[in-house]
């Protein structure tokens, strides 16, 4: 009885948050937006805790910046932002955009999901947008611990040749990364990455597009199932 109240009064909750939030081209409509902005994606919370982390020389990590955000980094030479967010409809991106249209500031769409493991196409994009990115670059997702932690490995691994032991510090509670929650998607793809290379070493960049599988690998995190199970099933022929 409760849980089936709990699960109303969520749905209520997020059909109200996803009924407005989606305009910002006039003054009303904007500042309902501003209000949607900072109350229910939190941007309140993002104007003094940024978890902004220089990762490489001129690659950036860090939560959904703010207007104020941005400006400072743009002093700081930024050129290129990766929103792994993706293209939205809302109030986030739509004044990030804003933000980085005026400031001359190329913004990439790179969609990832924080509790869920995201396609090989998209991490493919990811790996292929950060290759061509005009540096200085920063990428974002909202809280900057779960997806942002994961395209940090990864360029770590890619770009940087740093083994995934290294690599996998990206994801951690000095991110506010918590890997016993639904987000441990990430530090589980690459707890399968580590095990196939202790099997046989592979390159990350050609294990994502040779024999990385999102699906076995959502199942085998869902399941706990041994990572060295999961790995030797992606080398076999499918």
């Amino acid at each position: 009885m409760l849980s089936e109240i709990w699960s109303r009064i969520e749905q209520g909750e997020r059909r109200f948050r996803r009924s407005f939030g989606k305009d910002i081209t006039d003054p009303v409509s904007r500042r309902w937006s501003a209000l949607h902005y900072n109350v229910f994606d939190h941007a309140f919370l993002r104007s003094i805790w940024t978890n902004f982390f220089e990762i490489a020389p001129g690659v950036y990590r860090s939560n959904q910046p703010t207007h104020r955000r941005f400006l400072k980094y743009a002093k700081l030479g930024v050129r290129t932002v990766v929103n792994l967010r993706g293209e939205e409809k809302y109030s986030h991106y739509l004044f990030e955009k804003e933000t980085l249209d005026g400031l001359g500031i190329t913004m990439v769409n790179a969609k990832l999901w924080a509790r869920m493991a995201a396609s090989r196409e998209r991490v493919v994009h990811v790996i292929d947008v950060l290759r061509e990115a005009e540096k200085p670059v920063l990428f974002h997702c909202k809280s900057g611990a779960d997806r942002a932690g994961f395209a940090a490995a990864l360029y770590l691994m890619v770009f940087e040749g740093q083994p995934v032991e290294v690599a996998r510090k990206q994801l951690g509670l000095k991110y506010i990364h918590l890997d016993f929650t639904k987000t441990g998607i990430q530090d589980y793809i690459l707890d399968v990455y580590a095990a196939r290379v202790s099997q046989n070493p592979i390159g990350f960049e050609q294990w994502i597009r040779t024999e990385y599988n999102s699906k076995p690998i959502q199942i085998g995190f869902d399941t706990r199932a041994d990572p060295a199970k999961i790995a030797t099933e992606l080398t076999q022929p499918a």
